[in-house]
């Protein structure tokens, strides 16, 4: 085959030339691939119900999170369990910013969504690059313990500062969102405020995931990787520890920020009990289960848990020993998605270590190489 036809067809993992592999979208198939999924993507949002809605907003906040732990993780290779804190990090700078100047609870009143959700995710990756020297001393399994460290101690932070937090019992009221002086956390004239705000994060996902994608494409990211696979090795050859394990934490913790700033605008109000190791541990089961190391199977990992709880939310009406409050006699929909977390990372590291996006590339390749499927 020529390589004008492999470059048509977009044969899997098949590249003539170094600048085809790093490009953006590489391939014909990928970007029309792409283009179509941002088509259907938009049409949603006149064509399916705002509950459905709301839940495909939150996927899309909660994906720029889990590309944030994907570029420390899954990039450069350092296990964070303490995602949840930089996420709170940033939810609580959003609301402060936001809050109403003379309310009983700490603010400052600036609403504009580009001003405080830049200052959400820098005061998360401040957070995360004043973290970041320890990863340069631990590893492995002592750095995840380090860093789960951190949401205990932030729940008791936040728990304890009421002044900024609100009560636990009550929390505090989500960020304020306008946009050049229009609220669109309300609803406007032609779309609804689930609407608005679904636009808002879909497009904010888009952007996000783009500068992700060119972030690993370039030297940074290839350092990353560097120090992922072998980091004594990296260092011999002169990737500077030190440094690129900072930008990895500070550019984690800007995207985590974002998304804690995001995160809560729908249902408008929070408390430091939503931060807690389950938290951390969701995210690091959607770029398990999305695929690690890449920013596609991010969004598909946190689109997937995403839209667990409505899929388990049914379980009670099929399999009557599963009740949904504690006060029934069998276990809990809460519980069975606990156990379905543990189950689906066990059985996606066993069976397909590469997730969903590693099922995306057999079933591609394999109907790309049809009738050769073998």
């Amino acid at each position: 085959m020529t390589s004008s036809l492999r470059t048509r067809f977009g044969r899997p993992e098949l590249y003539t030339s170094y600048s085809q592999d790093m490009a953006l979208l590489n391939t014909t198939p990928k970007k029309v691939f792409v283009g179509v999924v941002l088509v259907v993507a938009l049409a949603m949002t006149f064509s399916v119900d705002d509950d459905v809605l709301q839940l495909l907003a939150t996927a899309c906040a909660v994906a720029i999170g889990a590309i944030g732990l994907n570029i420390v993780t899954g990039y450069a290779g350092q296990v964070s369990l303490g995602h949840a804190f930089f996420v709170a990090i940033g939810a609580y700078t959003a609301a402060v910013l936001s809050g109403d100047p003379n309310g009983r609870l700490l603010g400052f009143g600036i609403t504009e969504v580009p001003i405080w959700l830049l200052a959400a995710g820098a005061a998360s990756a401040l957070a995360g690059a004043l973290v970041a020297p320890l990863a340069v001393r631990l590893r492995g399994l002592y750095l995840a313990i380090v860093t789960l460290g951190l949401v205990f101690i932030g729940q008791y932070v936040f728990r304890e500062w009421t002044a900024m937090a609100g009560p636990p019992d009550i929390g505090r009221p989500a960020p304020v969102a306008t946009l050049f002086g229009t609220r669109i956390d309300v609803d406007g004239p032609s779309l609804t405020r689930v609407q608005q705000l679904y636009l808002l994060m879909l497009v904010l996902l888009v952007i996000f995931a783009l500068l992700a994608r060119n972030l690993v494409r370039s030297r940074t990211g290839r350092a990353f990787a560097a120090i992922r696979d072998r980091d004594i090795a990296a260092e011999v050859i002169g990737v500077d520890l030190t440094r690129y394990k900072v930008i990895a934490f500070a550019v984690s913790s800007f995207y985590a920020g974002v998304a804690g700033a995001l995160l809560y605008v729908i249902p408008q109000t929070f408390s430091a009990g939503n931060f807690s190791l389950l938290m951390s541990v969701q995210f690091i089961a959607m770029i398990l289960i999305g695929g690690v190391a890449t920013i596609s199977g991010a969004i598909m990992g946190a689109l997937f848990i995403t839209l667990l709880p409505r899929i388990t939310s049914e379980l009670p009406a099929v399999l009557p020993f599963i009740s949904t409050d504690a006060t029934g006699s069998g276990i809990t929909v809460v519980q069975v998605e606990s156990i379905l977390y543990g189950l689906l990372i066990i059985g996606f590291l066993l069976f397909e270590p590469k997730g969903l996006y590693g099922i995306w590339i057999r079933i591609r390749n394999y109907w790309k190489a049809w009738p050769f499927s073998y």
